[in-house]
């Protein structure tokens, strides 16, 4: 299996980290662009689900943010997927998992208007 959804339902997300463009390459400071050359871009959010808390760099395109993204704004993530990676660099082994979501939503105006 190459991506893995994951379900948001149960977690409670908060911006950790504001969305910064995700480059692609460090040396020339290339901007990383998805297959229709939208930017994309890198948000950390702290996701707590089952008594534990990560801290996860989950990368989206620029059209699919939307609200204000301060730290610790509680947000939604549409889409979030989980893919897992592998690589070989100067003869070093390296692995993980990359996330992904379709759009990361601010829901600090939905909470202001229930309150």
């Amino acid at each position: 299996m190459r991506q893995i959804p994951v379900d948001t339902s149960a977690a409670i997300v908060m911006v950790a980290k504001p969305a910064q463009p995700k480059v692609r390459d460090r040396r020339t400071g290339e901007i990383a662009l998805d297959a229709d050359g939208v930017k994309l871009m890198t948000v950390d959010v702290m996701f707590a689900a089952n008594d534990e808390v990560e801290i996860l760099s989950v990368t989206v395109p620029e059209t699919g943010i939307s609200g204000e993204l301060a730290m610790g704004t509680p947000v939604a993530l549409t889409g979030l997927i989980a893919r897992p990676w592998e690589n070989e660099f100067n003869g070093q082994k390296r692995h993980g998992i990359a996330f992904r979501a379709v759009a990361v939503t601010s829901l600090a105006a939905a909470g202001a208007k229930a309150a």
